[in-house]
């Protein structure tokens, strides 16, 4: 079932403009490769400082990205969500925090590269990302071989990739890829505690808790 549309969603999203970096409009898919990197942001610029940069991949109604901005002022937070109809209720509620370390991206993760410079990146959080269980669908994975190599071009020297799924059968094939991709697997945990240091509580990760099912958590560095 199709998601219907907010109302005045156009209008809410405009009304966001200081805190959402960039959207995929239709004049940027009739542009080339080397057309699109014009839509590239200078983080630097945007956020008035140097500090680190984290980037999460689908930050949905962006209660993680929030909560962490939150606690971490000395760090730059990028949340991407291609969804309009999703990312303007993270885009409302940050505002109303007037948080000034975080901003976001209302793109497709396939297009990354075209608005994040390469190296720009410490962190890339991948937060219950959808599994896509069919193999006819493995390639969009966001632990799949093509966005392995888009990461290898975003994160800095040792950024790192932290990822947390419920997903047994997606978190162990995420595994293999990341170690068939020229990347360093640790701190796999298959049972990570709700009140692990950093964890942060995510919507979705609430859900499954209540549900009984155990969280899987990995970090991968790039060799």
């Amino acid at each position: 079932m199709r998601m219907r549309l907010k109302k005045h969603l156009e209008e809410r999203i405009a009304e966001c403009g200081k805190i959402l970096l960039a959207r995929e409009g239709d004049g940027f898919f009739k542009l080339n490769e080397e057309e699109r990197k014009q839509y590239q942001v200078n983080l630097t610029e945007i956020f008035g400082n140097g500090n680190r940069a984290c980037l999460e991949i689908g930050c949905g109604k962006g209660a993680w990205a929030i909560q962490s901005a939150t606690l971490h002022p000395d760090v730059n937070y990028i949340a991407l969500e291609k969804l309009s109809n999703v990312i303007v209720v993270a885009c409302e509620q940050a505002s109303k925090l007037s948080l000034t370390n975080l901003r976001f991206l209302n793109i497709r993760a396939e297009n990354l590269d075209s608005f994040l410079p390469p190296h720009s990146v410490d962190e890339i959080a991948l937060n219950f990302s959808c599994p896509f269980p069919k193999k006819t669908y493995a390639n969009r994975r966001l632990t799949s071989k093509y966005f392995l190599e888009s990461y290898k071009r975003l994160l800095k020297v040792d950024g790192v990739i932290c990822q947390k799924t419920d997903d047994r059968d997606f978190f162990e094939w995420s595994i293999d890829s990341y170690r068939e991709n020229g990347y360093e697997v640790y701190d796999v945990c298959y049972d990570l505690p709700e009140n692990a240091p950093e964890n942060i509580v995510t919507e979705y990760e609430a859900k499954f808790r209540a549900l009984g099912k155990p969280i899987y958590a990995l970090k991968a560095k790039i060799k």
